[in-house]
């Protein structure tokens, strides 16, 4: 039987999941916010080059699809919001390639009926001035161990994109929840992977790690004490000029993922009656990089 598969969000992520599904022979239909004739992923292997168009009309999509790889940042969902009605019916799978740990209760008001698969991504894709997309690591995601993720396994098989079942997500999904936490500390500094190896950002960025594991636990997460120094050890082992989607987003002035990423954990530690002093001052700090005034 062939499945009809769609990306949502040709952006870093998008392209490199469509690059993967077009070098197993299941090209995806492409649906975006810009015209273009195609996508071009640069790997250390090689470059890919996938087919357009991209569609910028959702009423051009060719009816409902089986799979649906929503790549668009939280914050686009919204926007993304025509894009899904057009695609999705009550047999559709999507998969929503977002940071955070609410991908579920965001996305499900768009498409009610659909089967709504979180997923963690764990690869490092960059967008570049000339409209390609460097992928910076082996492509893998991480879903939860049930029935829908059997059509993503299947669609990304023997493909460049790993594909692995947990049946533990909500550890996972916090642990990077954890990991984009500390991303956001590039923004307030304005700087690269490279601002780890300052022991001062190295041991504000530990502390803030701490405090956040506290958060994860209480939300039903089971991480180890090591789990923030392992994450200030990613960074520092990562290449100095290696960037993250929220820098990214904050150097062009777009809308920051502020409430996902930082926002979400300052929250829930409220809840849960746990003191998170750093949070409370990144979260601001962020929010009004984001949204201002000023």
């Amino acid at each position: 039987m062939k499945f009809k598969v769609a990306v949502v969000g040709p952006g870093a992520i998008g392209t490199t999941i469509a690059a993967a599904l077009h070098e197993a022979g299941r090209t995806p239909f492409l649906c975006g916010r810009t015209a273009r004739e195609c996508l071009v992923l640069n790997a250390d292997e090689g470059s890919v080059r996938v087919p357009g168009p991209i569609e910028v009309d959702p009423d051009r999509a060719e009816g409902p699809v089986d799979l649906v790889f929503l790549a668009v940042k939280a914050t686009q969902v919204e926007a993304a919001a025509p894009w899904l009605a057009a695609l999705c019916h009550e047999h559709t799978v999507v998969c929503v390639l977002q940071n955070g740990v609410e991908q579920v209760p965001s996305v499900a008001p768009h498409v009610p009926g659909s089967s709504i698969l979180p997923s963690v991504v764990w690869f490092p894709a960059e967008n570049q001035p000339d409209g390609s997309v460097r992928l910076r690591a082996k492509a893998r995601l991480t879903l939860p161990d049930e029935a829908s993720s059997q059509l993503v396994l299947e669609m990304l098989s023997g493909s460049r994109c790993s594909v692995e079942l947990t049946s533990d997500f909500t550890s996972v999904a916090w642990r990077k929840l954890l990991q984009n936490a500390a991303a956001g500390l590039m923004v307030l500094a304005g700087r690269r992977s490279g601002m780890f190896h300052r022991a001062d950002i190295a041991e504000l960025t530990l502390r803030y790690m701490r405090e956040c594991l506290e958060v994860a636990r209480a939300e039903g997460a089971l991480l180890g004490d090591e789990v923030p120094q392992e994450i200030v050890d990613r960074f520092q082992a990562s290449p100095v000029d290696m960037g993250t989607s929220i820098l990214a987003d904050r150097t062009a002035d777009r809308p920051l993922e502020w409430k996902t990423r930082n926002a979400i954990i300052l929250n829930r530690g409220q809840a849960h009656f746990i003191p998170t002093p750093i949070s409370a001052v990144v979260v601001p700090l962020l929010a009004a990089a984001s949204d201002g005034p000023g």
